[in-house]
């Protein structure tokens, strides 16, 4: 088994010490000269084990202000996600499909408890939305990207649930490296404004099992673009 390096050590040990101190994101960490005194290493290992949080957003380093707690913001992980989801799709491999396999796992898994009491507010964005694609369909002969990943996040605001929505947004970001590979052609905008609608319908009728049937059948067209072609 590998061991970890002196930064690696002190970046698991950096983290520990914000969770012991209850630091939230923004909130100042002791000086460069305060953790080489702190953990008794040196000025080049401190550097080192900063920048590779500063990578995660778990630190954030402002150069002739000091370091600071990060925004824990989960892109780095959704920029992974996107990227590995991007090779293996090149390469021929399902990297996309799984990964809109998990999705679709997850919407499905949450669309009923949004059923069961969503405020008319998000109701009445969910109903804006569903109409600015049936619009965009009409003029375009298209469902805008952005309008659609709108769609879905709002879906699901009544949760909330921040780490939903990143887990979510790291999905599209996947979809939007390899999007030039798809044809989107073969979706019909007609289709997808009515599967969205009635997803909304569902919704609005506090009907769970009728709002999962809807998400399935959503998932089912992009499933069917994602799946690798037979001879």
């Amino acid at each position: 088994m590998t061991r970890p390096t002196v930064a690696q050590d002190l970046e698991r040990r950096l983290k520990e010490l914000i969770l012991e101190r209850r630091l939230a994101p923004g909130d100042a960490l002791p000086t460069e000269a305060e953790l080489m005194e702190l953990f008794g290493v040196g000025r080049v290992s401190v550097r080192e084990a900063l920048k590779g949080l500063q990578a995660m957003n778990v630190v954030e380093i402002r150069r002739g202000s000091g370091t600071f707690v990060g925004s824990l913001s989960l892109s780095p992980f959704a920029e992974g996600l996107a990227f590995r989801a991007a090779v293996r799709h090149r390469r021929g491999e399902p990297g996309l499909l799984e990964l809109m396999k998990v999705r679709e796992a997850l919407e499905t898994g949450l669309i009923g408890a949004v059923a069961a009491g969503i405020p008319d507010g998000d109701l009445d964005v969910l109903r804006g939305l569903a109409a600015e694609m049936g619009a965009e369909a009409r003029t375009g002969g298209r469902v805008a990207r952005g309008t659609d990943r709108a769609f879905h996040l709002a879906l699901y605001a009544s949760l909330d649930n921040h780490l939903l929505s990143e887990v979510l947004d790291a999905f599209w970001a996947a979809m939007d490296r390899v999007r030039e590979d798809l044809d989107d052609g073969h979706q019909d905008p007609v289709v997808t404004c009515a599967q969205h609608h009635e997803i909304v319908e569902a919704v609005a009728a506090a009907d769970g099992e009728r709002a999962v049937r809807a998400m399935r059948t959503h998932f089912d067209g992009i499933r069917t673009r994602l799946e690798p072609r037979r001879p």
